[in-house]
């Protein structure tokens, strides 16, 4: 691992235009868990797995139950930026990346500092009327009991791509932009498992692809560095200058 951490760190150095794509284990080590795994507890309080809750027909027509698993399941607002959020806007700001694209809606890297964050997942943090298009804070959705409504009536819908909802058109050209342009792509803390997001590291054009992940993913055969573990502690090894 120490002859990887060196060639990355190598490969840092000598980068310009740095895009990091991440998912959910970057923020798992804040302590936001992945909805995707298995942990029992849904089946005990919940009556329908998370992708289907999480799904635009399900809002439509069960928008309460949604609400309460997405009160209890993807606001965690007490959630700090890690290691990992950390590094990456010390790179930004030291003008090594470019950008983040993420697939978390958490915020976490603007918290950490990072100003070119790509969300292409949306954020629990913009909120807004399905009526009026008035914002709302995401405080309003967390107090706010059963169905948030706004004050024309209308309901207050998360802005976070659901499943069966396409990505905003303007975050995915700004991101495969980014990507198509980078000398160096650094992929961490994703399966590479959700679609479309993760076809987007096909536009990647360099020869610097390094893949950081716990567990195997579909593209480490593609990798030109693959270091298999945690984000956090292989970022937090890089020194930036």
């Amino acid at each position: 691992m120490k002859d990887k951490i060196r060639i990355l760190q190598q490969w840092i150095d000598d980068s310009r235009s740095i895009v990091f794509f991440g998912g959910a284990g970057v923020s798992t080590e804040s302590g936001i868990p992945d909805f995707r795994s298995v942990d029992g507890l849904y089946h005990q309080s919940y009556d329908y797995p998370p992708e289907e809750i999480l799904s635009r027909s399900f809002f439509d027509v069960r928008p309460g139950e949604f609400y309460r698993f997405y009160r209890d399941k993807m606001l965690c607002l007490d959630a700090k930026p890690n290691a990992a959020h950390k590094k990456l806007a010390e790179l930004e700001e030291a003008g090594k990346l470019r950008s983040v694209v993420t697939q978390n809606i958490d915020g976490l890297h603007q918290m950490a500092g990072s100003k070119r964050v790509w969300e292409l997942h949306g954020s629990v943090h913009r909120n807004y009327c399905m009526k009026c298009k008035k914002f709302y804070p995401v405080e309003f959705v967390r107090d706010s009991e059963g169905v948030p409504v706004c004050s024309c009536g209308g309901t207050v819908k998360p802005d976070v791509v659901l499943y069966e909802e396409s990505l905003n058109s303007r975050v995915l050209e700004g991101a495969l932009a980014d990507i198509q342009n980078a000398d160096m792509l650094i992929i961490g803390g994703t399966s590479l498992a959700v679609y479309p997001a993760a076809s987007l590291v096909r536009y990647y054009r360099g020869h610097r692809l390094v893949l950081i992940n716990k567990s195997p993913t579909p593209y480490d055969s593609h990798a030109d560095l693959l270091l298999a573990a945690p984000i956090g502690e292989v970022l937090s090894q890089i020194k930036v200058r």
